[in-house]
């Protein structure tokens, strides 16, 4: 295997599945898909669905922060899992204004279902270097 850094952070969720929170590989930062969970309690965000875009953006941006990156403002690529996709336009107002001008790329995708059966999850690639 490359010459990989799992992260760990308390800013992020965490479990028992076999995966790291995010892995750094040279200057790129892989972040695991994360759903709209409180790392502090495990569970769901209350609220709609720009409340829960917000805690996955900063569930990722703790990531990054932690493996050595300057949070969003590092993030290059995203990739956006929807169960709903009626929920597009709301997803995007709030990450919008969560990365203001220097948009990373972007994925958008429609699933039929995510864990816990939450409603939005976003994965990441973040410049570390």
């Amino acid at each position: 295997m490359a010459d990989t850094d799992p992260i760990e952070t308390d800013g992020a969720p965490s479990n028992d599945n076999p995966y790291s929170q995010g892995v750094v590989a040279g200057d790129t930062c892989y972040v695991s898909g994360y759903g709209p969970v409180d790392p502090e309690t495990g569970e769901t965000v209350d609220g709609d669905i720009e409340a829960q875009t917000d805690r996955v953006l900063e569930n990722i941006e703790n990531v990054v922060d932690e493996a050595g990156g300057n949070g969003l403002e590092d993030v290059v690529k995203v990739t956006v899992y929807l169960t709903d996709l009626e929920d597009y336009e709301r997803v995007n107002e709030a990450y919008g204004a969560q990365f203001g001008d220097e948009l990373p790329a972007r994925v958008c995708v429609a699933v039929s279902r995510l864990p816990e059966d939450v409603r939005v999850e976003m994965d990441a690639t973040a410049y570390v270097g």
